[in-house]
């Protein structure tokens, strides 16, 4: 995070808040609940405002784990190794260098797994999309009709993409080893975790309209007035990383990157069965590439699956430093749901 310094002050804000200043729930059970998903097992009767906390500190970790295992730093098994962990390497970096950014902006240049011709084409390609997008967006804008069924077919399609290595598009497919870490002893229930948000198969999916409960008008009211002052951090941490952009792709300067930056974060929301009714999310499918939705699945669903080759799989010509910054966009973008979903349950049970 450390590359992204603006970022990563408010990130630090807001997670000091949560674990260590004035709030409903004691300093111990913060940490417990980080740990040990407290909120899922407890039996004990919570207030409301320990309740919001609660829920606050699950979304940050849950989200965290996301950018965790997706940006490299967890461990993969090694059998050379002599305890069988090694630690992941991107472009041959190990990830000590890839923490400081240490002479890893041109890594994807010299890497010998794909060829630089092939992955300049796709640079170029992707960048010309963007121009035109913006371009017929300035011409004639799709209707809502048009625009409700593009989510739709986006929404049932997320259903599938399957993490871990394979999905159903032709031609993407991962078949590094996924590795199971040994924490089955602290889990009293190993089936619990992500679940799609309907069944494959089925004609008309739920959809949470986002217009119906936003984090800027009914979310951010509810966490403050709770759990105070920890919806202006986590506001500010959401407009921070929405809006964070140094107009670079690759080697290219002075490029807008709002609508990649729109896109990315809606993908997420959009597996999440979450539609925001002025979004065309003919973008998405146009701007995001098969194994770079695979990839966001991944790390955003079942972040413990996702694998080197994931990550080297996507925008190859790309910095680890930009990689990082789409890794902080799903973070957020998850966080945001998780919470989206948890204070509307929360709304409703006070009305």
């Amino acid at each position: 995070m450390s590359i992204h310094t603006q970022y990563l002050e408010s990130f630090l804000r807001s997670q000091f808040y949560m674990l260590r200043m004035d709030g409903p729930l004691p300093l111990p059970y913060r940490h417990y609940i980080a740990i040990m998903k407290l909120v899922k097992t407890g039996e004990n009767n919570w207030s409301l405002p320990e309740l919001v906390h609660a829920v606050v500190l699950l979304a940050h970790y849950h989200a965290l784990a996301s950018f965790v295992f997706g940006s490299g730093i967890n461990p993969e098994r090694d059998p050379d190794t002599s305890n069988g962990v090694r630690l992941i390497a991107v472009n041959n970096f190990c990830v000590c260098d890839l923490a400081n950014d240490n002479n890893i902006e041109n890594a994807s240049l010299t890497s010998s797994n794909f060829g630089i011709a092939d992955s300049l084409s796709e640079l170029e390609a992707l960048m010309e999309r963007m121009k035109r997008l913006q371009e017929d967006k300035e011409d004639e804008e799709a209707s809502q009709e048009e625009m409700a069924t593009r989510f739709e077919k986006e929404k049932k399609e997320s259903l599938l993409v399957i993490s871990g290595g394979i999905c159903a598009f032709p031609f993407v497919s991962f078949d590094d080893e996924i590795v199971s870490t040994d924490v089955s002893r602290y889990i009293e229930d190993p089936g619990f975790g992500y679940k799609d948000f309907a069944r494959r198969g089925e004609d008309h999916l739920p959809t949470f309209r986002a217009q119906d409960y936003t984090w800027e008008n009914h979310g951010f009211s509810l966490v403050n007035r709770l759990y105070s002052d920890i919806g202006h951090l986590l506001d500010e941490k959401f407009r921070m990383v929405y809006n964070l952009t140094y107009n670079t792709m690759a080697t290219h300067e002075d490029v807008d990157t709002t609508t990649l930056r729109r896109a990315l974060f809606n993908y997420v929301h959009c597996m999440y069965g979450i539609r925001y009714d002025d979004y065309d999310y003919g973008e998405v499918n146009q701007l995001l590439e098969r194994s770079l939705k695979v990839y966001i699945k991944t790390v955003t669903c079942y972040p413990e699956r996702t694998t080197k080759r994931m990550y080297d799989s996507y925008w190859r010509q790309f910095k680890h430093s930009e990689k990082v910054h789409v890794n902080l966009l799903l973070m957020e973008a998850r966080m945001q749901a998780e919470l989206l979903y948890a204070l509307r349950a929360i709304t409703r049970h006070l009305t």
